[in-house]
């Protein structure tokens, strides 16, 4: 190994000052060059500098150079390079280094090696290897360094190895709220709330990440008024939402219409200049979009300094939700033409395209649908075939919807042929509702929706035999319809109520209130378009109430109030 001398040190010294005072790359590759032309290339000090400063100006591709040119690098240039490969998602070189380093009869990892080729493994993710990394690791004699064991944890939770990391959790004499955070944030990305909640509840301190993962969690499975209750605790105990719990939160309050509550983050959005960002942006005009407040949404989209194509994508599926088609296109053709660095992806297209579905345009849906492959190199998914077959079914164009099925690389989907089924009892078109029922209930044999679904389209077509055959059908499976259910925002609190639910404690009260609706609905005076002989309608109530018993009682209409 070579040994500096006293004046190499002293020019090291020297150079130091001028690397740390490098402004651009040109006079950073200046100084490189005073210290090829010094003799002092072989120096892992001076080496292990420059790889510092190339790496933090994205030169990884320079800083790669300098290493490998060096015959002899000690346990810091690895280090400084494995970190490097590291901080930059470069897992594999970054592994590959560490391999060669361990190979090598000089140099031995250290506590500053095996943080960055734990987070390699966990970045891969590869199992089997950060097994190993932890095996050495308790060889070494560093088993208890806490950095290196939350890095172990990371690494297992990201691996899924959820039974590793608690045995690793179990076993650390100290435990930080980085520790308990992993745990928690590794049981909620996967679903299993239950754990993450009772690991929530027994850490002895809590940071804004601990309610975060809390609340991402909830609203990942849906269980959107506990992601919304989280959201409220962490404020009573005094925490401010960062960012990230803000984003967590609106996708809930979006779900269920609470509107106040994203109306007030909007206001401490503003307040704490977290507007700035276009993520948080995004997810307010995704709430409010979803809320009903169109205008709200597009306000801030207007407002926005910078969008990306998830701000486009947001608005105009927000238009197309709210029937707006016309200002859905005209937003996706601005798009194209002002903002050249945005490029439209799949969210986009499917925005576009569900525009067109509620609008009735299919020529332009057409053409969009056919510009996303050859214009944009997009291959549409399931979700974009489905918009078009509900585009083609809305307008009657029945059989070249069916085409558009047959034509599918890939097996439809029940979403697929429940638009078929909803387009063909629009037209009446009875046979091929049929043959669209039969593959549904292939795909859903114990959907109670599709029967119904078929029964209304016998009843239009005045197949009342049909009708019968559904409901015997339906009686012979045993089959149970899912109870309606409905939400209202009541003083920054969702209520949520069932169809049938005696255990509400507002269940008198509202029995009372729909009571005096239904009252008031028959006393209202209806006015009739025809006149009917007494037979006909004799004829006609005897059928229309043997259809309503059977919907009635088999509805699976889900919703309400939102």
């Amino acid at each position: 190994m070579r040994i500096p001398t006293r004046a190499a040190r002293e020019m090291e010294d020297r150079i130091i000052p001028m690397l740390r005072s490098c402004a651009c790359f040109a006079q950073l590759k200046r100084v490189h060059a005073r210290i090829v032309v010094s003799a002092l290339s072989q120096s892992c000090y001076l080496a292990t500098r420059i790889i510092s400063v190339y790496s933090a100006g994205g030169r990884l591709d320079y800083a790669a150079l300098v290493f490998h040119h060096v015959e002899e690098p000690n346990a810091f240039l690895y280090n400084e390079m494995i970190r490097t490969y590291a901080k930059k998602s470069h897992f594999v070189e970054a592994i590959g280094l560490y391999k060669q380093m361990v190979r090598q009869d000089h140099v031995f990892a250290d506590g500053f090696t095996y943080p960055f080729v734990i987070k390699a493994c966990a970045g891969l993710p590869v199992l089997d290897l950060g097994r190993q990394v932890h095996a050495r690791v308790s060889r070494s004699g560093l088993g208890s360094n806490s950095i290196i064991q939350n890095s172990l944890i990371e690494m297992y939770t990201k691996c899924d190895d959820l039974i590793g990391a608690h045995c690793l959790f179990d076993e650390m004499a100290e435990r930080d709220v980085i520790s308990w955070n992993m745990l928690i944030t590794a049981h909620a990305r996967l679903g299993q709330m239950r754990k993450a909640r009772a690991l929530f509840d027994t850490m002895p301190k809590r940071s804004v990440v601990s309610w975060t993962a809390l609340i991402s969690g909830y609203t990942s499975i849906g269980c959107y008024s506990d992601a919304i209750e989280v959201f409220h605790k962490m404020q009573l105990e005094g925490l401010e939402p960062d960012d990230v719990s803000i984003v967590s939160v609106l996708p809930a309050c979006a779900h269920l219409g609470a509107l106040e509550l994203g109306k007030w983050i909007h206001a401490f959005c503003n307040k704490h200049k977290l507007l700035e960002k276009t993520f948080v942006c995004n997810a307010l005009m995704e709430m409010y979009a979803k809320c009903g407040s169109i205008d709200q949404a597009h306000q801030l989209f207007e407002d926005m300094r910078e969008r990306d194509v998830i701000s486009w994508s947001t608005m105009i599926g927000g238009l197309a939700t709210h029937g707006r088609a016309p200002d859905a296109i005209k937003l996706f053709v601005e798009m194209e033409e002002k903002d050249k660095r945005v490029r439209p992806n799949c969210i986009t297209f499917l925005g576009l395209l569900s525009a067109c579905s509620h609008a009735g345009l299919v020529d332009e849906g057409l053409w969009y649908f056919e510009s996303m492959k050859k214009v944009y190199g997009i291959d549409p998914d399931i979700e974009h075939y489905g918009c078009m077959v509900d585009l083609l079914g809305r307008a009657g164009c029945i059989r070249r919807a069916v085409e558009l099925i047959d034509g599918m690389p890939f097996p439809p989907d029940a979403s697929i042929w429940g638009s078929l089924l909803c387009a063909c009892r629009i037209h009446g078109d009875v046979e091929m509702a049929v043959k669209a029922t039969e593959r549904l209930l292939e795909l859903e044999p114990e959907d109670t929706g599709n029967y119904v679904m078929l029964s209304n389209i016998y009843a239009a077509a005045g197949r009342w035999d049909g009708v019968a055959k559904m409901r015997k059908l339906v009686r012979s499976r045993k089959m149970t319809k899912m109870p309606g259910c409905s939400s209202i925002e009541v003083n920054n609190a969702v209520r949520e109520f069932m169809a049938g639910d005696e255990t509400n404690p507002h269940f008198v009260e509202l029995c009372q209130m729909l009571d005096l609706l239904a009252s008031e609905l028959m006393s209202s005076p209806t006015p009739r378009a025809t006149t009917t002989s007494m037979a006909e309608q004799t004829s006609s109530v005897d059928l229309r109430q043997e259809e309503e018993v059977f919907i009635a009682e088999h509805s699976t209409q889900k919703g309400g109030l939102r």
